[in-house]
């Protein structure tokens, strides 16, 4: 009896670590999914511009508030596409993504 409860413990512990592996896996691929990278370093290269401009005296810091939280907006939503496809996001779902920067992009340089 004492026996059969040490290889069900067993048993699951190794089901287990297996879980947890294969979910490092997904999420070590996810870290750096192509279509991701490309939409988080638009992100990361908009913010730098933003930051310029206020450092330069082009933009105020109301504005850049605005377009830091439109950015912030952008960035959630990519983390929710990306949640629902285990960590990658769909061409369709960048694509929706970058028409937005677009949009916050042209806003900076106003």
């Amino acid at each position: 009896m004492q026996a059969t409860k040490l290889a069900v413990i067993a048993f699951a512990a190794l089901l287990g670590a297996g879980a947890l592996s294969s979910a490092y896996a997904d999420t070590a691929f996810a870290a750096h999914h192509p279509r991701r990278d490309q939409v988080n370093d638009r992100l990361q290269m908009q913010h730098r511009r933003i930051h310029q401009e206020v450092k330069e005296g082009d933009m105020g810091r109301a504005k850049a508030m605005r377009l830091h939280r439109a950015d912030r907006r952008v960035r959630l939503k990519e983390r929710r596409f990306a949640a629902r496809h285990h960590g990658a996001i769909t061409r369709a779902e960048q694509a929706r993504l970058n028409r937005q920067e677009n949009h916050i992009s042209h806003r900076i340089g106003k």
